[in-house]
C-alpha cells in the first residue's frame, strides 16, 4: 500500500464513511473512493463492506489494521518533524518543562532573562517528561527541564543542580531545634498526609522507601502537583513530601521544610535534541537557572 492509500484507509477506519474520511483529509469524496478502489485492486481483496450505509472493515482489513496503524503513526511523526523544522526559524524560544518546575523556578528565572532579552519571544509549556522528550526530538521544542534522568539516544541531558526530597509542614509544626535537623522517615508514620499521584516518579521512590520501613502515613488527600500539595499543607491539611525546588520556592509561604532521611536525591536536568544545538538565549536561560538554584542553596552539578 502507498502512503496516500494508508492515510485514506486509516481515515475510513476512523470515520466509518467515505464522505467523513474526505472531510477529515480535506479532499473530495471521489478522490477517496478512487484511491480506495486502487488500493483494493493492488491488494487483491476488499477492505470494506457497506452495511446500512456505513463502511465496516473486512476480516482482511482487520488483520492489516495493526501494522498499518504503526505505519500511520510513523507517518504522523514525520509530518510533525517536517512541520517543526519548517517553523523553527523565526519562532519563539520554545520551553517545555514539568509542572513542578514551571511553578517553582521558571517565573523568577524568566523575569531576569526577559531583562536581557526584551525582544525575544518565548513560549512556555508544561508536559510530562516523556512528552517533552518526544517534542524535542521532533523539533517542536528547543529546551526541556525535568527532574527525571532520561536515557534517549536523541537527547543531550545536562545535570544542573541537586537536592533531596523534602518533607513540608504548616508553619509552627516543628520547633526551631527540629528544623535544624533532617526528618527521619519514621516520623511520617500515622501522620495526616497529602499524597501525590502514584504515577509520579518521586512519589514512587518515596512509596518504596515507606514500604521498606513499614511506614504508613494517614493519606487523607491525594493531589497531582507538588504546588497544590504545598498549598494544602499551608492550610493545615497535614504533612507532605515534595521535590526540593518546590519546597524551597519563595512563593511557598506558610510552610516549613526538612530533608527526609534516608535521603532521596533529586536532580534538575536541562535537555535538548542532539542534532539541535541551543541558541544563545537558551544557553543564557540555563546559566540564569543555575544561578537561581545556587542562590537557593542547592549544589550545582558541573
Amino acid at each position: 500500500m502507498r502512503l496516500r492509500q494508508v492515510e485514506i484507509f486509516q481515515a475510513i477506519l476512523q470515520t466509518g464513511s467515505l464522505s467523513a474520511a474526505a472531510e477529515l483529509l480535506c479532499i473530495s469524496q471521489p478522490a477517496v473512493s478512487k484511491t480506495l478502489m486502487h488500493a483494493e485492486q493492488q491488494l487483491g481483496f476488499a477492505l470494506f463492506e457497506r452495511v446500512k450505509g456505513k463502511l465496516y472493515p473486512t476480516p482482511e482489513a482487520v488483520l492489516l489494521q495493526k501494522e498499518v496503524g504503526v505505519l500511520f503513526d510513523d507517518l504522523q511523526r514525520v509530518k510533525r518533524l517536517a512541520n517543526g523544522l519548517r517553523h523553527k526559524h523565526g519562532r519563539p524560544l520554545q520551553l517545555e518543562v514539568t509542572p513542578a518546575l514551571a511553578q517553582s523556578l521558571l517565573p523568577k528565572v524568566l523575569t531576569v532573562w526577559r531583562k536581557e532579552f526584551p525582544d525575544v519571544q518565548c513560549s512556555l509549556a508544561t508536559h510530562h517528561t516523556a512528552e517533552i522528550v518526544q517534542r524535542l526530538c521532533l523539533h517542536e521544542a528547543d529546551l526541556g527541564l525535568t527532574m527525571q534522568r532520561v536515557n534517549h539516544p536523541g537527547i543531550v541531558l545536562q545535570p544542573l543542580a541537586s537536592g533531596y526530597l523534602s518533607a513540608i509542614a504548616q508553619t509552627g509544626w516543628w520547633s526551631s531545634a527540629e528544623l535544624e535537623q533532617d526528618l527521619p522517615v519514621q516520623a511520617l508514620h500515622g501522620i495526616p498526609f497529602v499524597g501525590l499521584n502514584r504515577n509520579d516518579m518521586l512519589w514512587s521512590e518515596l512509596s518504596l522507601l515507606l514500604d521498606n520501613h513499614g511506614i504508613s502515613p494517614q493519606v487523607l488527600t491525594t493531589v497531582q502537583t507538588y504546588q497544590l500539595a504545598c498549598d494544602l499543607v499551608a492550610q493545615g491539611h497535614g504533612l507532605s513530601v515534595v521535590d526540593p525546588f518546590t519546597a524551597n520556592s519563595q512563593q511557598n509561604t506558610g510552610i516549613q521544610r526538612r530533608v527526609i532521611v534516608p535521603k532521596i536525591p533529586v536532580c534538575l536536568y536541562a535537555m535538548h535534541a542532539i542534532d539541535s544545538p541551543l541558541a544563545f538565549p537558551a544557553q543564557k536561560l540555563i546559566g540564569l537557572l543555575r544561578e537561581t538554584v545556587r542562590s537557593m542553596g542547592f549544589v550545582l552539578v558541573e
